[in-house]
This record gives structure tokens, sequence and C-alpha cells, in this order.
């Protein structure tokens, strides 16, 4: 059999499971969607965001790409971010990393491979940004490790950074920003970082609204 056709055999197989517990599950997932975290994740494949949370369709609106970068130039990125706080209304936004993360361990190297270099060089910065930390690490994979943990962190300082996320803060309230780390040799998640609403970044980063007048400011 010809692998991509069981991917669709699958698929059925998945279908009649969910139509077995509940026959309306695709029609009342098709009306609309309502969900209440958005995920930036790794690409890889062995990090699938609802399944290592144990959420159904419709609760996690995803993005993800290499190494779990939030790079202020990626409209992509950008766009997934602004429109699930602006229209989705998230009340979480959750930046994963996970242990084992090939983009860190080729940012660690001196590997040319063309066009990556140039989004890996955003993890080569946090190296740089924490390098008396990292440097003091003698062992390797402990030393990969920490730098995974601490682009998560960056990442989420990076949202915080994001005038549509501090206007939210200041007219809604939400949303929450956390930095999780997925350890694929135990399947379990940990926090490494968590930013409440209204708990601004550096102040060369704070953005001021006018047009708000200090209405349901965030404290």
């Amino acid at each position: 059999m010809e692998n991509y056709r069981r991917l669709l055999l699958n698929n059925k197989a998945w279908v009649e499971d969910k139509l077995n517990v509940r026959p309306d599950f695709f029609t009342r997932h098709s009306l609309s969607q309502k969900p209440q975290f958005l995920w930036i994740g790794c690409s890889d494949s062995r990090v699938p965001a609802e399944e290592i949370t144990g959420v159904e369709p419709g609760d996690i609106f995803v993005h993800r790409n290499i190494a779990n970068l939030v790079i202020h130039t990626d409209f992509n990125m950008l766009s997934v971010v602004q429109y699930a706080v602006e229209v989705l209304g998230v009340s979480d936004i959750i930046v994963c990393g996970h242990y084992g993360c090939g983009g860190v361990k080729t940012a660690l190297s001196r590997q040319h491979l063309g066009l990556i270099n140039k989004w890996l060089r955003h993890i080569k910065d946090v190296y740089r940004l924490h390098a008396e930390e990292l440097d003091a690490i003698a062992d390797e994979q402990q030393r990969n490790e920490r730098l995974i943990e601490l682009n998560v962190t960056e990442q989420v300082n990076h949202l915080a950074e994001l005038s549509f996320v501090q206007r939210a803060w200041k007219t809604k309230g939400r949303p929450m920003l956390h930095g999780w780390i997925y350890d694929i040799h135990t399947g379990y998640l940990k926090q490494v970082k968590k930013v409440d609403p209204g708990q601004l970044p550096h102040d060369i980063y704070v953005y001021e609204f006018p047009d708000l007048d200090g209405e349901n400011e965030v404290s």
C-alpha cells in the first residue's frame, strides 16, 4: 500500500469513531470555532499540540515553525497571533518548545544550510544573550537543553513586546502568556515562563495607546 493511502484510511476510521461517540460532532464544529488557546509550537512531527494536551479539535488554534520562534518580521506568525488575540479572543498563548529540538541543535553548530541559516540565526542570538550562562555548562546535552528553555523564554518575551498583545491587555485583560517545554523522552510538559496580562516587558518595548486614555487598564 502506498504510504499516503494509510492516512486516508486512518481518516475514515477516525470519522467513524467520532460519529459513534457523538453523531453531531462534525456539524457542531463546522459552525464556528472558539478556541481558548493559541499554541506556537515546533514543526517537529513528534509534538502534536492536540494529542499531548488531550483536547479536541476546536480547542487550540495552532501555529508551528522550526524551533517555535516568534520573529517580529514573520508576517505569517504575526497574522496568526493578531487573529487569535483580536478575533478569536484567546485567553492564553502558549509557546511550546521540546527537548531534542533539531533546530536548536543545528543552531549550536557551524553547519551551513543555506536559507535556513537565516532562520536559525535567531536562536544563535538567544545564545549570545545568555552566553555567559551557557558557556559555563560543560555537558553538551545539558547546554543544548538549557538553550531550548531559554529560547522558549525569549519567544514569550517577544510576544509581550507585540503592540496588539499589549493593547488586548489594556482593553480585555488577556491573554496570559506561557512558555512550556515538552519532554519527548517522558511525554510530560513543564512550564518555564509565565507572563500575566499587564506584566509589561522592558520599557523600550512598551507602547502607549492615547485613544484608550487609560480606560479598562490592567494594573
